[in-house]
């Protein structure tokens, strides 16, 4: 009789396992939008993160009184070049900010052949590799 008048506490495997069911019918709904929205924040990243390269080249040109050549790259944001010392006021940026939200290399074109007359900063976009379209596409300095 004891038994009978004892009240039960807890729940049946039955409720946990449509509990389970229905986390994971709204998971399996809402991760691709979250998936999407994480690539798109990521493409929003990339156009400051090269601003950021373009204003440290400004810098740069400004002591220097030359862009970095093709040979030197962005490395020379970093690293003193040989045929500089006494103009060269750096490092003009963080090693970190030379790689883009997906932590590919920023590419440099010293002669752009995008903006022409002066230089190319490309981002690769996810993929790393050239052309593509939404997430995957490449970002290029204006």
């Amino acid at each position: 009789m004891d038994r009978k008048k004892q009240k039960r506490k807890g729940f049946t495997l039955v409720e946990l396992l449509v509990v389970i069911v229905i986390i994971s019918m709204l998971g399996a709904f809402a991760a691709p939008k979250l998936f999407k929205a994480i690539g798109k924040s990521k493409q929003d990243l990339a156009r400051p993160r090269l601003t950021l390269i373009e204003d440290a080249l400004e810098r740069f040109a400004i002591n220097c009184g030359r862009y970095p050549d093709d040979s030197e790259g962005l490395e020379a944001l970093i690293v003193m070049p040989e045929d500089l010392e006494g103009k060269w006021s750096g490092p003009y940026l963080k090693r970190s900010l030379l790689l883009d939200p997906w932590d590919n290399p920023v590419i440099y074109l010293a002669e752009g052949e995008i903006n022409v007359g002066s230089y190319d900063l490309i981002s690769l976009g996810a993929d790393g590799e050239d052309g593509g379209e939404g997430e995957n596409a490449d970002i290029v300095n204006d």
